[in-house]
């Protein structure tokens, strides 16, 4: 094409824009925005959006379930706390016991899922409950035990209430108490807290009443260890040849009671006068050692499922766990319902001799019961038991290596008590900056320690894979269990509710 034809030629028509492509592009938005277009993402974008957007629907899917179920027990329910009751009456009211998990450092996982799951459905239904927290093992049993205890002694008449409590306007007999507790109940959250539970329970109502100081009574046993006793004088006489000791023997340092061995519960006030023996809580009667041949009914026992996920192997099992909380909410308004609606039952126990034996001696491996026989209510949260972790079976192992590492070195701490307590030396400056524990703190945390050890290992026997269940066969006719209640007492569901 020649430079004259290429002049002739007309220049090209640009081309029509719309409205909104003029518009924005004299807004100052670059025109290479305005003409890109759209494509699909990479194949690493997809990936990401894909799995951040299926979680995310997990997660939102799962709570609005658990609302909408929280939500329809709530409405169940929420019609008893709409009756008009007396001013000076007490709600209903239930006891909610939650044991440590074994292996778990934070001991309240168990309540905090009573919190969670079960306390929406009871404040709903005008409910009101206590809560008891086993801080480490044995806790719960050990509780239980003394509150059954308080419980005998106030039905023989040994403690009785004080005038002042009788002139409150709220003051109710014993028998009226006895029936406002058979109206609660007691909710047992996990199977570690029944077993405690059930321990406390046949230890209440099969030992004496006679009060007992476990301090006092931990130290008349460490008094014959020998642990804190003086060392003998070495011969100093080695012969014509060696030097003989002029000096007279130091006396050992004893207590105010002129003991061998001291113990912190001695420098209690001396103890008063003895009572008379008209007195009525020092009678020696048969009654406060000799257990009752039957057991009056007791509050019904609630059964929460609990089940607490603790390790490295378990972590899938906790991300299943976090986007599947509407099967927890289920469960704990489900028990919660059961409580609220007051269906009950009596405890589902097979009557068998080896079991008897089996369950009251549960240390002995060779007495403990078959893995496949049945137990009926007492196998309660029995699968859970393979979630606790391996470590725990070297615990009495690792309590008696502590106990030895203590003891090993507690000679030189008393040595170096003693000879500053008598003037043997002169106390460094690092002793001066930092005084050691006297012979008195070391005996303090000698018998803080042992009851420590002590305490663990017998809630560990108590909790344990290999211990059966504490039972009594005077329980059979005094525990009943919440269940679920018939068809025809469940309301019917509002507009809204699930089905």
């Amino acid at each position: 094409m020649t430079p004259s034809e290429s002049a002739d030629k007309p220049p090209p028509v640009p081309s029509r824009q719309s409205g909104v492509r003029t518009v924005l592009r004299y807004t100052g938005i670059p025109p290479s925005w305005l003409d890109k277009r759209p494509k699909l993402p990479s194949r690493n974008w997809l990936i990401f959006l894909s799995c951040t957007s299926s979680l995310v629907g997990l997660y939102i899917y799962d709570r609005r379930q658990c609302k909408q179920i929280r939500q329809e027990y709530v409405d169940k329910v929420k019609r008893f706390a709409e009756v008009t009751a007396d001013p000076f009456d007490t709600p209903r009211r239930v006891t909610v016991f939650g044991a440590k998990w074994p292996g778990d450092e934070d001991y309240d996982q168990s309540i905090k899922y009573f919190r969670k799951y079960v306390k929406p459905v009871l404040v709903a239904a005008a409910v009101d409950y206590s809560m008891v927290t086993g801080k480490r093992h044995g806790d719960i049993a050990n509780r239980v035990a003394e509150d059954v205890r308080v419980r005998r002694r106030e039905d023989l008449g040994i403690d009785q209430d004080s005038d002042v409590t009788k002139a409150l306007p709220t003051y109710k007999t014993l028998a009226k108490r006895r029936q406002h507790e058979l109206e609660g109940g007691i909710v047992l959250v996990g199977r570690p807290t029944f077993k405690e539970f059930m321990a406390g329970l046949k230890r209440g109502w099969t030992e004496g009443l006679e009060k007992v100081d476990r301090d006092e009574a931990l130290a008349r046993v460490l008094e014959d260890d020998n642990h804190f006793d003086e060392p003998e004088d070495p011969i100093t006489d080695l012969g014509s040849d060696g030097p003989v000791s002029d000096s007279p023997k130091q006396p050992p340092l004893l207590s105010a009671q002129n003991s061998p061995v001291f113990s912190p519960l001695q420098m209690r006030a001396p103890p008063s006068t003895p009572p008379t023996p008209s007195s009525p809580q020092n009678v020696s009667s048969p009654s406060l050692d000799t257990p009752p041949t039957s057991i009056p009914l007791l509050p019904p026992l609630l059964f929460v499922s609990f089940t607490n996920y603790i390790g490295f192997t378990q972590i899938p099992l906790m991300i299943w766990d976090f986007f599947n909380q509407r099967h927890k909410v289920r469960s704990g308004a489900e028990a919660g319902y059961r409580l609220v609606m007051s269906s009950t039952r009596h405890i589902d126990v097979p009557e068998s001799e080896d079991f008897g034996t089996s369950s009251s001696s549960s240390s002995n491996p060779e007495s403990t019961s078959l893995p496949n026989q049945s137990h009926g209510d007492l196998d309660f949260g029995k699968d859970v038991e393979g979630y606790y972790s391996r470590s725990l079976k070297s615990l009495p192992e690792d309590t008696e290596k502590a106990r030895q590492k203590y003891y090993e070195a507690l000679p030189v701490k008393l040595a170096t008590a003693r000879a500053l307590a008598r003037g043997m030396r002169e106390p460094t400056k690092e002793e001066l900056e930092n005084p050691p524990p006297t012979e008195v703190e070391l005996r303090a945390e000698r018998l803080k320690k042992e009851r420590r050890w002590r305490d663990d290992l017998a809630g560990w026997e108590i909790v344990k894979p290999s211990s059966s269940v504490a039972w009594d066969e005077r329980f059979r006719d005094a525990l009943r269990v919440f269940v679920d209640p018939p068809q025809d007492e469940f309301s019917e569901p509002k507009e809204g509710d699930m089905s």
